[in-house]
């Protein structure tokens, strides 16, 4: 049973870049410049910004459904960000050497499963977890800051 990662749409973002400093703080956001690596994950991307690259911090609905498991995440977006990354099978180096949390959801929108592990081992995680008929999908935390990191799908 194969599984898919998407990054987010780029387009919501892309204006964004556009605004002053004031104007991103009027809305929440902040405007950051990579100064490690890795440390800044990229959720269109699904790439570690290398340093020195532009970013915007912001809030995102990553789970906007009528359920107890509704979310919003603080998430980065890199400016060079064109296009939304895709893995079939494969997990995303920006997950792989993380320690993450994998959370399963079923069709209404509750949570079915969740555990913390090393992101080099969610593969088989995942795989077990959409063994499951019950489980619609996942979603892939970061475990220590929380932040959302992508949403995996069967494939």
């Amino acid at each position: 049973m194969g599984f898919r990662i998407r990054g987010l749409d780029p387009a919501p973002f892309r204006p964004l870049f556009e605004l002053s400093d004031a104007e991103l703080k009027a809305r929440g956001m902040v405007r950051k410049h990579a100064d490690s690596f890795p440390g800044f994950p990229c959720r269109v991307t699904l790439e570690d910004a290398q340093p020195g690259e532009e970013l915007l911090l912001l809030n995102y609905a990553h789970h906007d459904v009528a359920s107890p498991y509704r979310g919003t995440s603080p998430i980065f977006v890199r400016r060079v960000a064109k296009e939304a990354a895709t893995y079939v099978d494969t997990l995303p180096e920006s997950v792989s050497h993380r320690l993450i949390s994998v959370r399963a959801y079923d069709a209404e929108w509750m949570m079915r499963e969740c555990e913390a592990l090393p992101g080099s081992d969610a593969a088989a995680l995942i795989e077990r977890y959409f063994s499951d008929p019950r489980v619609a999908y996942l979603h892939i935390h970061n475990a220590r800051p929380g932040c959302f990191a992508c949403a995996v799908e069967r494939a």
